[in-house]
């Protein structure tokens, strides 16, 4: 039946006005080990440009490119230490402006894996945050005084396993990270923060990217002194703030991470109303299957 029609006369207008992103094939690349064009033994930019034309064969209209910002790679690249920057293991910026620039040329758009809830601790702001008490960047990541008994400040564990508190000795506070201890976590109740982001994030949308994949963007909200990690209150105000303030206008494609997600709060997210973003990540049929001690990080069994 065509959907654009009723019984009742002529064409009415379908309430979901199509994107381009409604029946757009998305592929991954993990650059790393994609193509290498150097012959040094690891992926870069160069070698992805080099397959897209095997990419366009393959039927594909968008590249997810995982992280590829410059970073220790202390996570494989979701750790970054220049927002900025290309990692110079896989290519330079003028690199990647030539594969976003071939990529559409064959009708293909290149989204960038983008990492907001942390940075890598070689980061800048973090330098400086670790400073001293008194430096204006300290505010940029959650720090706070020990536990009565010198301890962590409370009972939150990283995702990587043991505390989500590190002590730093110069300044006797210890610092939030949800993931590895080279992954701080920023503090998004910090405006300036959030003004250092949607201002990199129009950095990227300026040199013509088709949208963001954004790492577990469903931590952004936490309330760390309760205990909160995922699906804080403001978590859907600063996703609104960042629609508004940077991609809200561009057609391009947004996909939010979140674990915590149900499919009925999947349409906080992405509810055509909501100005947030254009899709999530929902891992509930992940998450039933976890283990109770390992999460989804439970060893393999062998079979011998």
């Amino acid at each position: 039946m065509d959907q654009s029609t009723t019984s009742l006369g002529g064409p009415v207008r379908s309430p979901l006005q199509p994107k381009w992103w409604h029946t757009a094939t998305v592929y991954q690349v993990y650059p790393r080990s994609f193509c290498d064009s150097n012959g040094d033994g690891i992926g870069d930019l160069p070698g992805v440009t080099a397959k897209l034309d095997y990419l366009k064969k393959l039927g594909i209209d968008i590249i997810w490119l995982s992280p590829i910002y410059k970073s220790p790679m202390d996570d494989n690249g979701y750790d970054i230490s220049d927002y900025r920057d290309i990692a110079p293991e896989f290519g330079t910026l003028a690199d990647f402006d030539q594969l976003v620039a071939e990529a559409k040329d064959r009708g293909i758009g290149i989204m960038l894996d983008l990492v907001v809830n942390h940075t890598s601790d070689e980061h800048p702001w973090f330098l400086q945050s670790r400073q001293d008490l008194d430096n204006p960047f300290r505010d940029f990541y959650i720090w706070r005084k020990p536990a009565p008994d010198g301890g962590p400040p409370n009972r939150l564990k990283s995702s990587f396993g043991g505390p989500a508190w590190t002590l730093d000795p110069a300044t006797g506070e210890y610092y939030l990270h949800m993931f590895s201890r080279r992954q701080p976590d920023l503090n998004w109740e910090n405006e300036r923060v959030r003004a250092e982001i949607y201002d990199m994030m129009n950095w990227w949308l300026e040199r013509g990217i088709a949208g963001f994949r954004m790492d577990v963007i469903d931590y952004i909200g936490k309330q760390v002194d309760q205990e909160l990690v995922k699906d804080g209150p403001h978590l859907h105000d600063y996703l609104q703030e960042m629609n508004a303030r940077t991609f809200g206008n561009s057609d391009i494609l947004t996909v939010g991470e979140a674990w915590s997600a149900t499919p009925g709060a999947a349409l906080l997210y992405s509810g055509r109303e909501r100005r947030e973003l254009s899709m999530i990540f929902q891992f509930e049929h992940v998450t039933q299957q976890w283990d109770a001690v390992y999460g989804k990080r439970r060893p393999s069994r062998s079979t011998s």
